[in-house]
This record gives C-alpha cells, sequence and structure tokens, in this order.
C-alpha cells in the first residue's frame, strides 16, 4: 500500500464550549482525492484549519511524508507543500485579482514586483478555470461565486503536492464545478494528494477515491474506498440514520396576485430591461452562471445599488427602496444575503443578537428599552427549527461553523417574518439533513402566502423548489422555464437558454 502523505493521530481540539475533535484520525495518501464528510459542525473544517497552521491541536499528532510535524501557522504549512482553499475566503477586496492569485508568489524583477509576470501568470488560471474577469480587475467588484473561484485559483497557483479544498464548488453552478473537477483529476493522475469537503454528495461519488466520515468530532468511518458505499451508507455514517427526503406536497400560487413586480428596470450595477413578476404563494427561482448578474439583482432590489431606470411596484404600489431598512420597515422585504461574513451577520457578537437584529423595533417596549430576556426568547424558536448547533444564545457567532453560520443568517430573516423574502444561495454550506429541513421551510413559507425569490447555483435544489426558473446571463433575463421538478427536462430546458445566449 501506498505510504501516506500526510497523517493525523487522536487529534482533539476545543474551543470555548465545543470540543470540536475528539482523537480523529485520518490518512491522505498520493495520488488520491479523499473525501472528509460530515454534518455542520462535526469538525472538518477544524481539521483541516489544523493540517494548513490556522489551529495548533489540544493534543494528538500531524505526519507529513512519516515525520511528526507541527505547523506554527498557514505559512509554515504552505512551505511544507501543503495548500488549501478554506471554506471562508482569505483574499484581499482592494488588490487586484492577479494579486491575489499571485500573493504567496509574487514574481519579482530587479527587486520590484514584475506586475506583467503576475498577470500573465495568473491569467493562465483563471482562462483554466474558465473565469470571464480581467487579471487587473479589483476583487472587491467580484461577486461571490467569482472570489470563490479565484480563492481557487490561488490555491491552484501553487501547483502543491497536497492540496486541501473545504467546500469550494459551495458557490459556484455545475458548469463551473465541471471544470474545476477536470483540473482536480488531472492533478491527482499526476499524483497529487487531494482532500475534498463537500455537503455534496453526488459530488463525492464522482469525484472522489476513499471517504472519511466525522460525527460529533470523532471518526464515523476513516478512509473507506468510495466504491464500497452507496449514498445511504454515507448517510447513515454522518447523522446515523437513514436520509429522509423532503415533503413537498401541492402549494397554490394565485397568478393574479403579483406582490412584486420589474418593468424594464435598469440597475447602477449593469442590468438592463428586467422584467419579472412574483406572485403571492410562489416560489420564483433565479438560475445562472457566474457572472449572471443575480446577486445583484437582489441587492438592487433592497437598495444595495440603485435602480436607474424602470419602475418597481411592490403589493401594486411603485416602490423606491434606498436601503435594506427601508426595504424591510416599509415594504417588508427580506433578503438571505450569499455572502454571509460580509453582509449577512456580525461575527462578533452572539447568536441571539445576530437573529433578533431584525425584530428589536417590533419588540422594543415603551422608549425603546428591549430586554435581553425578551429578545432571546423571540429567537430561540429559530435556532431550534433550524438546529442551530450553539452551547447557547450567547455564543458568538464567529465561534460557530461555517453551516451553523449560515443557519443563523437564515434565522434571522425567518424571524423578521417578511412577505416576501429574497434568498440567496440558502443552503451553502448546509448539511444534507439541515438541507432537508429548509426546503421543506421555504416550501412551507410559500404555502403560507410568503412570496420567495430564490437564488440557487445548486440545480437539482432550483428544480426541486422553483415554481418557475428565470434563466439569466450578462445581467439580463435570458429565458423562463415552467418547471415541472423533472431534472433531465428542466436542467436540458435552463442549460438551452444560456447556451443559445452564448451562441447569439
Amino acid at each position: 500500500m501506498t505510504e501516506p502523505v500526510l497523517a493525523v493521530e487522536g487529534a482533539t481540539k476545543s474551543f470555548p464550549g465545543v470540543k470540536a475533535l475528539d482523537g480523529v484520525d485520518f490518512v491522505l495518501r498520493p495520488g488520491e482525492i479523499h473525501a472528509l464528510l460530515g454534518e455542520n459542525g462535526a469538525g472538518k473544517s477544524t481539521l483541516i484549519k489544523i493540517l494548513t497552521g490556522v489551529h495548533l491541536p489540544d493534543s494528538g499528532t500531524v505526519r507529513l511524508f512519516g515525520e511528526p510535524v507541527r505547523f506554527r501557522n498557514a505559512r509554515a504549512a504552505i512551505q511544507a507543500g501543503i495548500s488549501a482553499v478554506h471554506q471562508e475566503r482569505n483574499l484581499i477586496p482592494r488588490m487586484s485579482v492577479a494579486e491575489n492569485i499571485m500573493l504567496e508568489d509574487l514574481p519579482e524583477r530587479f527587486g520590484f514586483v514584475d506586475y506583467a509576470a503576475v498577470n500573465e501568470r495568473a491569467l493562465l488560471w483563471i482562462e483554466r478555470l474558465g473565469l470571464a474577469i480581467r487579471p487587473d480587475q479589483p476583487v472587491r467588484s467580484l461577486s461571490v461565486a467569482q472570489m470563490q473561484l479565484v480563492e481557487i485559483a490561488k490555491a491552484l497557483v501553487l501547483e502543491a503536492r497536497i492540496l486541501l479544498m473545504d467546500e469550494p464548488t459551495a458557490s459556484i453552478t455545475p458548469h463551473e464545478t465541471e471544470v474545476l473537477f477536470g483540473l482536480l483529476k488531472q492533478l491527482r493522475d499526476q499524483g497529487a494528494a487531494i482532500v475534498f469537503v463537500s455537503h455534496k454528495l453526488e459530488e463525492v461519488f464522482e469525484l472522489c477515491d476513499r471517504v472519511t466520515v466525522l460525527r460529533d468530532g470523532r471518526n464515523a468511518c476513516n478512509g473507506l474506498p468510495i466504491g464500497e458505499l452507496d449514498r445511504a451508507d454515507v448517510v447513515r455514517f454522518m447523522i446515523g440514520r437513514d436520509e429522509r427526503t423532503a415533503k413537498l406536497g401541492d402549494k397554490p400560487v394565485d397568478a393574479a396576485d403579483v406582490v412584486l413586480r420589474l418593468d424594464g428596470v435598469a440597475t447602477s450595477l449593469g442590468h438592463a430591461g428586467i422584467d419579472l413578476e412574483l406572485r403571492r404563494g410562489e416560489i420564483l427561482g433565479l438560475y445562472g452562471l457566474v457572472g449572471a448578474g443575480r446577486s445583484e439583482l437582489a441587492k438592487a432590489l433592497v437598495g444595495i445599488g440603485g435602480v436607474t431606470a424602470g419602475t418597481v411596484t411592490v403589493a401594486g404600489q411603485p416602490a423606491v427602496v434606498p436601503d435594506p431598512t427601508t426595504a424591510l420597515q416599509r415594504y417588508r422585504i427580506g433578503y438571505v444575503s450569499e455572502d454571509r461574513k460580509g453582509e449577512g451577520l456580525i461575527l462578533i457578537h452572539d447568536v441571539g443578537r445576530n437573529i433578533g437584529i431584525t425584530i428589536w423595533r417590533r419588540l422594543s417596549g415603551w422608549l425603546g428599552w428591549l430586554g435581553e430576556g425578551r429578545a432571546r426568547a423571540a429567537c430561540r424558536p429559530f435556532v431550534e427549527k433550524l438546529a442551530i448547533r450553539t452551547p447557547s444564545m450567547g455564543q458568538k457567532v464567529g465561534n460557530l461553523s461555517g453551516g451553523n453560520q449560515q443557519k443563523v443568517s437564515v434565522a434571522k430573516w425567518l424571524a423578521a417574518d417578511c412577505d416576501i423574502l429574497i434568498v440567496d444561495e440558502p443552503t451553502v454550506g448546509i448539511d444534507i439533513k439541515t438541507k432537508t429541513d429548509l426546503h421543506e421551510l421555504l416550501w412551507e413559507l410559500a404555502s403560507s402566502g410568503k412570496a420567495i425569490l430564490l437564488i440557487s447555483s445548486d440545480m437539482p435544489e432550483m428544480v426541486a423548489l422553483a415554481d418557475r426558473i428565470l434563466v439569466m446571463g450578462g445581467f439580463r433575463i435570458l429565458g423562463e422555464v415552467r418547471n415541472d421538478h423533472d431534472y433531465g427536462r428542466m436542467s436540458t430546458a435552463i442549460m438551452g437558454h444560456i447556451h443559445a445566449a452564448e451562441a447569439a
């Protein structure tokens, strides 16, 4: 058997109120793609951070090519030949795409950075990943999905022999995922060792050779060949029981009750000629490849970026939305952002304050006073409904796993009880059990009369939930698909609109 390039023996790690790892073992061999799976809070990201020098283990041993190592920072891990894509992006917004990609190995000429070489080398990886962006473009101007691909390019450019990827496909569509998987398979065939963390089990079975599953910070299985398992086996390792499918019954939609209407809308973010109708009780999907303009349209609707032409009508009345506060308080529009760290959460505040921020005004009493107990009592049902793993309502959100942070971001807007809810990539980083629960919850909200605008790069999710699907590209609507929930027909119809626009 091939000797391991990386091995973990009995790793433990605790944080305030949480034991993230409890005696975990893990073995990575050259020339393999090894899946690391588990529910939110199972310890996956903590293990990745130990392997990359972000955290030190409390106990246990990490071996690199058989020798014990103890990385005290991320640079030490990079110098040892370990490259990583972390779940949370680590880019410098004011710097260019090329500077971010080449940051760990900036070419120099006569003692100065050679920007021509920086742009040239970065462009190779931009093109290999199929990114339609310029090397000199500031990262702050990119969408979250584009930033995700830049983060991947930043890891790949190092050409490390060990590559750790924590949810690399969370924010990108199947089209970009296919390109990435082609690159990863090439690297594996050239002898690289790759760890792949994902909640998308179909990706795991397509890409990976072996699988390790963590449950509650311990090994549920360790290094089993993926070919010997099926989906049901993996799910049982992850959650300790059989998978439950979402129960989505009949849901009435009143075609005449339009709660949000866009006529010829243009925005400062680049949209033009956007026509859209969202009806009460409807889940309307927006689908498109990276850079299509879906998230930017959502932001414009809640006042993050202005509407420069056309009309927006809410509940039959013309609406002007200068900011998210007005969107919520005057028009009852909520927005679950895809960028939970940058826009969705205040990481230094606790769980209760983050969820309650949308309802403080409603709950506050005389002179605007709001007691801590009353606020937390109002928020607790949403913690329970989304099964947020936290030792208490007073736990800082920054100490939660990425998946549990996403649940808090969703819970905040459930508490707001909006009439119109824009949900942008709601299940990014969320485990399969919670994903099923969230699908049922969105369906339940729509069934109760809420109107939902759903943005998702997960095509199976889109086909499962949406009543209609608008396909976007180039900041325009390319066409509409009436969803019959047959994945084969619907995915072909959606991609047909995209390919037709590319060919035009």
